[in-house]
């Protein structure tokens, strides 16, 4: 753990108190980079402070300013939904406060955990919640956890289908590079390997989402099932020319491909396969004149 995590963990503690001391209060935990122990001198504070109720407006300037906090830097949610967010500064820390119903958050967990919806920033909130840092009302902390630790068979088949769409470059690179595309090569090479890591995500039953996605080598690191240097072979794919990029790319998506069907026979891939070998000819003028001319 960084000295950064260390610091950061002591001043979120000390901030939870403002909040869990209101009425209503019934669980605070720490997530992001601090919880990670992963924290720089760049790194915020992601706190969430769950309650019956919403406190009040002014039960929540009197508790930032308890604080020490700066005028926010920015506000959001819907108290009428559950969710109210903020952010201030404290000793030039920008603390991010997430203020839930516990209503509200268990409704959050079900959309992933129950209805299995995969395109959904709440992966990321999941992902945090197993690793968050209990601050108050542990043993609500802990059946959360457990919960979200107990990652579902519907969500794994529903997050690999979603993500064996790949856009079979390999296929048309020859009429795709003469087209002065390279702006949209550049979107389809970080969906492919996007769409690799949502694969290979739900097949090791792991979180995912692309929104801000960060700490690539320890997100691949939980991957048990994936292609050898995974890791070293993505930023290989990203750092090389276009065409150099390509077979790269196509190398990475058939062997996802190969290990969801033998760890996943029940899933139909059929899709998927015809679509990464897919390869259209290229038509030809011939002499004849055109019916009709």
């Amino acid at each position: 753990m960084t000295e950064e995590s260390r610091y950061l963990i002591e001043l979120a503690t000390r901030n939870a108190l403002a909040y869990t001391s209101l009425p209503g209060a019934r669980a605070a935990m720490l997530s992001g980079s601090a919880a990670e122990g992963e924290s720089d001198r760049w790194s915020d504070i992601d706190m969430m402070i769950y309650y019956d109720e919403l406190p009040c407006d002014e039960a929540l300037n009197a508790a930032r300013e308890q604080n020490g906090g700066s005028e926010r830097i920015w506000q959001a949610g819907d108290r009428d939904n559950g969710v109210l967010m903020e952010a201030y500064r404290v000793n030039g820390v920008e603390c991010q406060v997430v203020h839930a119903t516990v209503a509200a958050w268990e409704r959050d967990m079900a959309t992933v955990l129950e209805q299995h919806v995969v395109d959904s920033p709440l992966q990321k909130a999941l992902s945090g919640l197993l690793y968050a840092i209990p601050l108050y009302g542990n043993e609500l902390i802990a059946e959360w956890k457990a919960r979200a630790a107990a990652y579902p068979d519907g969500l794994r088949d529903k997050m690999v289908m979603r993500h064996l769409t790949f856009f079979p470059i390999w296929g048309i690179e020859e009429r795709f590079f003469s087209r002065d595309a390279t702006l949209w090569f550049h979107q389809v090479r970080v969906e492919i390997l996007q769409n690799v890591l949502g694969a290979l995500a739900g097949l090791n039953r792991v979180y995912y989402t692309t929104f801000q996605f960060k700490h690539a080598a320890s997100f691949i690191s939980q991957l048990k099932l994936a292609p050898e240097n995974l890791n070293e072979r993505i930023e290989e794919a990203l750092a090389a020319c276009n065409q150099e990029a390509v077979p790269k790319l196509e190398a990475l998506v058939r062997e996802t491909l190969a290990l969801v069907e033998r760890e996943l026979p029940h899933l139909d891939t059929s899709t998927a396969g015809r679509r990464i070998d897919h390869k259209p000819e290229p038509w030809t003028m011939g002499n004849d004149k055109l019916a009709g001319a």
